[in-house]
């Protein structure tokens, strides 16, 4: 069975982002081991405050996080866009969890980066209230940031990537084709 970590990205207790990933877990524990965190029931400091400085001790919901990032084979995460970006509290997450020595080092003390979580793949699931004719690019810098410079440099695969938009503009017909494509990925689990 496939070892996968799903991340609610959503600070909101609830939301449309909590639906689609409670409805894509439920799929994907059928055929895979799934540890799900729900950013909105981690309690945190999301503030690096020294850089990588000094070692900043990680709070329990953060060690566990991290735990489930090594064991993980497949990461999925759920995240809206918010203002063209990631939430606030989301980003501090990826600041205080992916540290040096864990999710990548650095070679003989150059620039040279050291990738320590290869051979994982991802999959990015994007909220957004932009209408889908700007979807793509809306989610830009989102994916830059996300994908390439926080999963890729650590290693892990190049996110596959689902789009939904635009949230707030939806009707109950179009949420129900979201929720649909977010089981079949599930149940594609494998």
């Amino acid at each position: 069975m496939k070892k996968v970590l799903l991340l609610n990205g959503n600070p909101k207790q609830s939301s449309f982002t909590h639906h689609l990933s409670s409805e894509y877990q439920h799929q994907a524990e059928n055929s895979a081991m799934v540890r799900r965190f729900n950013l909105s029931e981690m309690n945190f400091d999301p503030n690096l405050a020294s850089g990588y400085d000094e070692v900043q001790e990680l709070e329990a919901c953060l060690s566990d996080f991290v735990e489930a990032l090594i064991w993980a084979e497949h990461i999925v995460i759920f995240t809206p866009v918010w203002w063209g970006g990631l939430p606030a509290k989301l980003k501090g997450l990826f600041d205080r969890a992916l540290l040096p020595g864990m999710a990548f080092s650095y070679k003989d003390d150059s620039a040279s980066v050291v990738q320590l979580l290869t051979g994982k793949t991802a999959r990015v699931i994007l909220t957004m209230d932009a209408p889908q004719e700007f979807a793509e690019q809306q989610s830009g810098p989102v994916l830059e940031q996300l994908s390439l410079y926080t999963l890729e440099f650590c290693g892990i695969n190049k996110a596959e990537v689902t789009l939904f938009g635009s949230v707030i503009l939806s009707d109950e017909s179009q949420r129900n084709t979201w929720l649909k494509e977010v089981r079949f990925l599930g149940a594609s689990i494998s």
